[in-house]
């Protein structure tokens, strides 16, 4: 079994035969033979008279003659999803599969992320990024027939529950009969490991389907109680709500922070906080009509005077 370099693929690619898989090069060539095997880092294809190794970031894109069907296993009122075996392929393979289930959040005060989490148009994202807000609105991507997003800004958006504890909103999308929106499934088993290589899709700063990756820095960073996932992925103003995934196309986190004046310093929340919420989203659901929905309770006014307060004073 011997392996190639790229320079030699690209010259294979004229007399490789063009049955089964594809792989498409970033220099425009193309490999035809069957893709045996796919990790984070590098591809291996047998085109017949070899077997050819190809680093990932020379990959566009791979069509598979029998691509893996990805069955969801949980719906119906769960809210959102998980899948057996997802397939695991390059950062930019699963960034462009993915990207039309990221949405932009707009609020009067500013912009945020969001995730679709199920075909009825379920989105998951920061508490803080509608904290006070009622007039919302999503931008969304829909995939067209020729492979590009169509840009789309829906108005009618329902506040289904807030967790300012976690962190967490869910919103509904409206949905017409018989439309499906494109989601993606939350990681079925927590199994993150320090170093395994992650990507973020989000807004920040305003700038629409922005990806970065990274690692895992660190799988139990505690803050106040609660503890997060660091990567170095770049996380900014406007990734806030926004998904982080691994090589698999999962949600392993939800962003909600970074570090102002360090570099490399992000954090998600991680998806057994998602699961939570989602499954209790009836112990907080948003009422409009009350100031502490959500369990959001507001700080009592502070004392004017300093000591005890008569009333609690022990009687003699």
């Amino acid at each position: 079994m011997k392996y190639q370099s790229l320079s030699w693929v690209c010259a294979l690619v004229a007399v490789v035969s063009a049955q089964g898989d594809i792989v498409i090069l970033e220099d425009g060539g193309e490999l035809h033979g069957s893709v045996i095997k796919q990790d984070e880092r590098s591809l291996w294809i047998d085109v017949g008279p070899t077997i050819i190794k190809i680093d990932n970031n020379d990959v566009v894109d791979v069509r598979l003659v029998a691509a893996p069907e990805v069955t969801p296993l949980t719906s119906g009122d769960s809210v959102f999803h998980t899948v057996s075996q997802a397939p695991e392929l390059s950062i930019p393979q699963q960034a462009a599969r993915v990207k039309p289930s990221v949405v932009l959040v707009k609020t009067p005060s500013g912009t945020g992320s969001g995730v679709i989490v199920n075909e009825f148009g379920h989105v998951v994202t920061n508490a803080h990024v509608i904290q006070g807000e009622k007039d919302l609105r999503l931008v969304i991507w829909t995939p067209k027939e020729d492979g590009t997003l169509a840009r789309r800004t829906i108005v009618d958006i329902e506040i289904v529950a807030v967790n300012n504890h976690l962190d967490l909103a869910l919103l509904k999308l409206p949905v017409d009969e018989g439309q499906t929106y494109p989601w993606v499934p939350l990681e079925a088993w927590e199994s993150i490991k320090v170093g395994q290589p992650v990507f973020a899709i989000g807004n920040p700063l305003g700038l629409e389907q922005t990806t970065s990756q990274g690692v895992v820095s660190t799988t139990q960073r505690s803050f106040d109680g609660l503890s997060y996932i660091q990567t170095d992925a770049a996380i900014n103003p406007g990734n806030s709500g926004g998904p982080l995934f691994n090589v698999g196309g999962e949600v392993i986190g939800i962003t909600n922070m970074g570090i102002l004046g360090g570099e490399a310093l992000g954090f998600a929340i991680p998806t057994r906080y998602v699961k939570d919420f989602l499954r209790n989203r009836e112990a907080f659901a948003y009422d409009a009509s009350n100031p502490n929905t959500g369990h959001r309770y507001h700080s009592p006014p502070p004392r004017l005077q300093r000591g005890t307060a008569p009333a609690l004073e022990k009687s003699p």
